[in-house]
Order: structure tokens, then sequence, then C-alpha cells
């Protein structure tokens, strides 16, 4: 079953014209539901207001606050009898047209699958050669420039790597190729700043938020990759979880984490 501007139907085929489709004029947001709770709802939400504000158009009323979300897409996975659900939820603006905006009304799709967490250790990851990040207005958000990961997707199958990471044109890490990039050095917690033009992912506000709540020093900045080489752990965040890297390019790093790793691991699982 699948949710259609608010329809619940068990299929369905998009008009034309689609503005998403055909200029990219939208984004999605992937989610999780577990056990009829929506993980990190109010940063997701905080998201989408964003996004939606950065294209000029409106949320839909059954978007439109986090209660609403969150009952919303509830009602989704309750419908796939889902205990557990992945979900994605797309939204574009509505209408036709060329460039300019026809309006700022918003159609949206939500589609659900079984969720799966993944808590192992990548093998081995590298820095990108043929791709770098790409600040923008909307670099924040997802959709918008999903080519680019899509990009980054095949170079890391080309080269037979389990992980890619984003850099600047400058030289400066950005982010993995789906995941948002953390690094432990000197009990303190580092990460790239959204001016990389790094997703702004949910897990990474919420891990920020709760080490902070926790004493623990965060930095959020422009860092070279020797930043990353030298740390004592450096792990990737996402829905799917926290995940410690082994190996970047020739280097492995520590094969033991610091004790912050450990705690951030169960920190993160606790409501903020």
């Amino acid at each position: 079953m699948l949710l259609l501007n608010n329809h619940l139907l068990p299929t369905a085929a998009l008009p034309l014209p689609n503005r998403g489709l055909a200029f990219g004029d939208g984004f999605f947001e992937t989610l999780v539901c577990v056990d009829g709770q929506l993980r990190y709802a109010a940063d997701h939400h905080a998201r989408m207001q964003q996004a939606a504000a950065a294209l000029y158009f409106q949320l839909p009323a059954p978007l439109a606050t986090v209660e609403a979300l969150q009952t919303t897409l509830q009602r989704l996975a309750a419908a796939n009898e889902l205990p557990a659900a992945r979900l994605r939820l797309q939204l574009w603006r509505s209408g036709g047209g060329r460039y300019k905006p026809p309006g700022e009304e918003a159609e949206w799709l939500a589609t659900a699958e079984p969720y799966a967490a993944d808590q192992t250790a990548i093998g081995r990851a590298d820095f990108a050669r043929e791709n770098h990040s790409l600040p923008s207005p909307l670099s924040f958000c997802k959709g918008p420039q999903a080519w680019l990961y899509v990009r980054a997707a095949r170079e890391r199958q080309q080269r037979g790597l389990d992980e890619i990471i984003l850099c600047t044109a400058a030289g400066h890490v950005a982010e993995a190729g789906a995941a948002a990039l953390f690094w432990i050095q000197a009990g303190e917690l580092f990460t790239p700043a959204l001016t990389t033009g790094c997703v702004a992912g949910v897990r990474r506000a919420h891990l920020l938020r709760v080490a902070r709540q926790r004493g623990v020093t965060c930095y959020e900045g422009q860092y070279e990759p020797t930043a990353v080489l030298g740390a004592a752990a450096v792990f990737t965040a996402n829905v799917a979880g926290l995940r410690l890297i082994r190996q970047i390019g020739a280097q492995w790093l520590p094969a033991t984490p610091p004790a912050l790793w450990s705690a951030l691991q169960r920190w993160e699982q606790q409501p903020d």
C-alpha cells in the first residue's frame, strides 16, 4: 500500500505533467517508523519545512505539522503491516508549465518497505576522485542534487569500495556517499559543516545534540582529509545506523575505537 496525496492505494499512476519529473522541482525524505513511532520526527519535519521554503511551496496539510506527519506515516506503516518500516516521502510542486512556478501547492507520494538497521563495520572506504560535493541553497536536503550521489555510488562500485567520501572542490571533507561523516579525536567529536554542501542529516543533528547534552565537545567545520586519516575512529551516520570505517585508502584506522564511540552508540538510542 502507498499514500498518494493522502489517499491509501494499492498502486498508483502519477499523472503528467509532473514538475518533480520534469524539473526536479521537489525533494524527498527517508524516514523510519518502528513499533508505531516515527523516529526523529521533529528533525525530519524541520528539514521538510526548510526545503519547502527554499523551493517556494507549501507543505500539504497531512504533512504540515510534526503531529500530522507522524499520524500520516504511522497510517502507512500500519496499512503495510510493517512493525519496522523504511518510508520514502516524495514531494513536488503541483501543476505544469516551464521553469516559472505555477503556484505554491504541492503533491506527495509515500511508500513503505521493511526496515533493518545496519551497524556493521565498513571495510574499505576512500576519497572520491571523480565527484565532489556542491554547496548550494538546496544541498542541505535530499532530492535536488541526487544525481551527485548516483555518480558517487557508481564510482564506489567501479573502484570496489565499501564506502566513498566526498570532498568539496577545494578539498575539504564533506560527507559519505549516503551518510554523514564523523570522527573522534582526543575525546572530541568532529563532523563537516553544512557549508561543505553535505546533507543536513537528521541522525547527524540528533547525534550532535545528544553528544553536546552530555558535555562532549563537538566541532563542525571545514577539514582536510588528513584530519580524518589521523582520527582515533571514523564512522558514518544515517537512518540505518552508525557504522565504523576500518580502512580509508591504504590506511588502516585504529582497531579498537575509543570509549566515546560506545558511549555515542548508547546515547543516540535514547530520546533527547
